[in-house]
């Protein structure tokens, strides 16, 4: 609101400016009495104008400079149009023309083009390119800190697979890269995931975004750490947990049927539910 304002008042100050320099200008085509005071009121108005707008102060320093001039070059025209009616000779209608036609040229080009918004508009275009400029450098180092793993050509096809599908920079799940792959039953898998930066927790994925993309429910994807390693490695669990046998349950119950998880960084893995549903090829 206050912006809108100030620049209501901008706008009708320079409006009252131009009628003014443009009466000045009338005026000395008739008289040299106002030849002084006009460039001395054209030069305390550029003055006053640039050391008040703070903008320009403020603007990017490849920008300023060409801003001042635009403010100004109203100022300036004004004051160079009252020294050329003084040097121009008189009596002669062939350049008393000339001159009415300068002066409607600089009131018109001053009225329509408004050299103060102008230059406000500059400085507001220079100081967005650097704000872009600055995130595009920002965005370019921060890619050179990331070291990116290069692509092992001995790479198992679950691995590719895993890669090409998820890994991806708008995948369900960038950044990080499939550890191990192990079958646990006909319906479930198991998928050891690691961050692709050393030294970095493995990124959120969006258990939504990949049951929809495996077409599993998503009570039958689950997503936890890795007993015994840290943040940086997790454990993917897609499809039911196998049930254990009669025999099982009635000897060592769901530790034996883990047994085998636990013999390939799966262990500590505790068995909720079981169901049963087909699973993608992919995974197969």
């Amino acid at each position: 609101m206050f912006d809108r304002v100030h620049a209501r008042a901008r706008a009708k100050a320079g409006r009252v400016a131009t009628a003014a320099g443009a009466a000045v200008l009338t005026g000395g085509l008739f008289t040299d009495f106002l030849t002084g005071p006009g460039i001395a009121a054209a030069a305390a108005t550029a003055g006053i104008g640039l050391a008040t707008n703070i903008k320009l102060w403020k603007a990017p320093s490849t920008a300023r400079a060409t801003a001042f001039c635009v403010y100004a070059s109203p100022h300036a025209g004004n004051a160079l149009l009252l020294v050329g009616e003084r040097l121009v000779p008189g009596g002669s209608n062939g350049w008393l023309l000339a001159q009415v036609t300068a002066i409607a040229v600089w009131t018109g080009a001053t009225w329509y083009i408004r050299p103060g918004r102008l230059a406000r508009q500059l400085v507001d275009e220079a100081v967005l390119q650097e704000i872009a400029d600055a995130t595009k450098e920002a965005e370019e180092k921060a890619a050179e800190v990331v070291v990116a793993r290069p692509v092992d050509p001995h790479e198992s096809d679950a691995a590719r697979w895993w890669r090409t599908e998820f890994a991806g920079e708008d995948g369900i799940a960038p950044g990080t890269v499939l550890l191990d792959y192990d079958r646990i039953s006909d319906l479930c898998v198991a998928v050891v995931l690691a961050s692709a930066q050393r030294g970095t927790p493995v990124p959120d994925i969006s258990k939504s975004r990949l049951s929809a993309h495996l077409d599993v429910p998503e009570e039958l994807i689950e997503i936890g750490p890795v007993p015994g390693r840290g943040a940086g490695v997790r454990l993917l669990v897609l499809g039911p947990k196998p049930e254990p046998t009669e025999a099982e349950k009635a000897a060592e119950g769901d530790e034996a049927v883990w047994k085998e998880i636990s013999s390939t960084a799966m262990s500590g893995v505790e068995l909720i539910e079981a169901n049963t549903y087909e699973i993608r090829k992919e995974l197969t």
